[in-house]
C-alpha cells in the first residue's frame, strides 16, 4: 500500500496520501508505476471514447485524450520535458544546465519540444481513433502504461541522482534490475493479450510499441545521464512524454 500510495501520489492528482518518503518507498512506487498509468490511460480513453459517442470526431477526441494525463498530472511530466529540452539544448556545463532546468521560466528548446510532442500525440492518436474507437481507446490505455514503466526503468540500480535533494534523488536507483524486466514483461504480456482482441498482427505490432517506446526512452536517459551526471525530476517528466510519444507513433505504423 506504501507502494500504490506513493506511485499514485507522486505522478498523479488523484486522491492518495504518500505515508512515507524513504527509498523503501519510492522502490515500491516505482514497481507501481504502470498500474497508476493504466489508470491515467483509463480515464484518457474513456474520455476521448464519450466524446466519439456525441459524435464529435476523432481530432477532437483525440485532443481531449491528450489532455486528460496533463490534467491527471497537473502537467508535471510537461513541464518535467520542457525544462529537460532546456537544459540539453543549452550547451552549459552540467552545473549550469542543472540551474536553468529549475527555473520557472520556460526557453525556446522547451516550448518547441512541447508543441511538437503534443502535436505528434494528438495526430498518432487521431490515426489510431481513425480506425475504430477501440483501436484509440487501447493505444491511449497502453501508451500511458508503458509511460510509466519507463520510469520504472529509469529508476533501476546503477542510474545516478543528479542532485542530492528532489524526487529524483529519493527514487534514483532503487529499483533493482530483475525488477525491472520482470516488470517489462508483465507489461509486454499486457500489450500483447489486448492487441489480440483485434488480431494476432495487432498484438505483435502492441508488443513492438512497447519496445520501441522503452527504446526512446532509454536512449534520452543515457543523453541525460551523460549530459547532467544522472537523473532528476525533470529528466523522469521527459523520458515519460517520450516513452508515451513513441509508443502512440510506433502503433499508427503499419
Amino acid at each position: 500500500m506504501d507502494g500504490l500510495r506513493f506511485a499514485f501520489g507522486t505522478l498523479t492528482v488523484l486522491p492518495a496520501r504518500v505515508t512515507r518518503w524513504d527509498r523503501d518507498a519510492a522502490r515500491a512506487g516505482m514497481l507501481c508505476a504502470p498500474l497508476a498509468g493504466l489508470v491515467v490511460g483509463l480515464f484518457a480513453a474513456a474520455a476521448g471514447g464519450v466524446f466519439l459517442l456525441l459524435g464529435t470526431g476523432p481530432l477532437l477526441a483525440a485532443v481531449l485524450t491528450v489532455a486528460v494525463p496533463a490534467l491527471l498530472t497537473r502537467g508535471l511530466h510537461l513541464d518535467g520535458l520542457a525544462d529537460t529540452a532546456d537544459g540539453l539544448g543549452s550547451a552549459k556545463p552540467p552545473e549550469d544546465a542543472l540551474r536553468i532546468m529549475k527555473q520557472s521560466d520556460i526557453g525556446p528548446f522547451g516550448v518547441i519540444t512541447v508543441v511538437l510532442t503534443l502535436l505528434a500525440q494528438v495526430a498518432a492518436l487521431y490515426e489510431l481513433y481513425g480506425e475504430g474507437w477501440a483501436h484509440g481507446t487501447v493505444a491511449a490505455a497502453l501508451a500511458a502504461t508503458v509511460a510509466r514503466l519507463a520510469l520504472t526503468g529509469a529508476s533501476r540500480e546503477g542510474v545516478p541522482a543528479a542532485r542530492p535533494e528532489g524526487l529524483g534523488a529519493v527514487v534514483a536507483a532503487t529499483v533493482p534490475v530483475r525488477a525491472v524486466a520482470l516488470t517489462t514483461l508483465a507489461v509486454l504480456a499486457l500489450a500483447a493479450a489486448s492487441g489480440a482482441l483485434f488480431s494476432p498482427w495487432d498484438a505483435v505490432r502492441q508488443a513492438l510499441a512497447v519496445l520501441a517506446a522503452l527504446g526512446m526512452a532509454e536512449l534520452l536517459l543515457r543523453r541525460c545521464v551523460r549530459r547532467f551526471g544522472g537523473v532528476t525530476g525533470d529528466v523522469f517528466g521527459a523520458v515519460e512524454e517520450t516513452a508515451a510519444t513513441a509508443a502512440l507513433v510506433a502503433l499508427t505504423l503499419g
